[in-house]
């Protein structure tokens, strides 16, 4: 069961396919299977803030190109 990474709670809702939201601390997440793989907080104007440094163990990697 996933558990919001920054109040624990489990109430949390669908957005849409692969994310979630959380009803207590309102922040966005996106998923991975069983994993949470992003974490986004939700401005005002609805546009979504990075919160992977606080959240993730390990930062996204950069796409490379051949």
């Amino acid at each position: 069961m996933l558990r919001c990474p920054n109040c624990h709670s489990i109430d949390l809702g669908i957005v849409g396919t692969h994310q979630l939201y959380c009803w207590h601390c309102f922040i966005e997440m996106t998923t991975d299977g069983e994993r949470i793989s992003a974490v986004y907080q939700v401005e005002e104007d609805g546009s979504l803030t990075s919160l992977n440094d606080l959240f993730l163990d390990e930062p996204p990697q950069p796409l490379m190109w051949d």
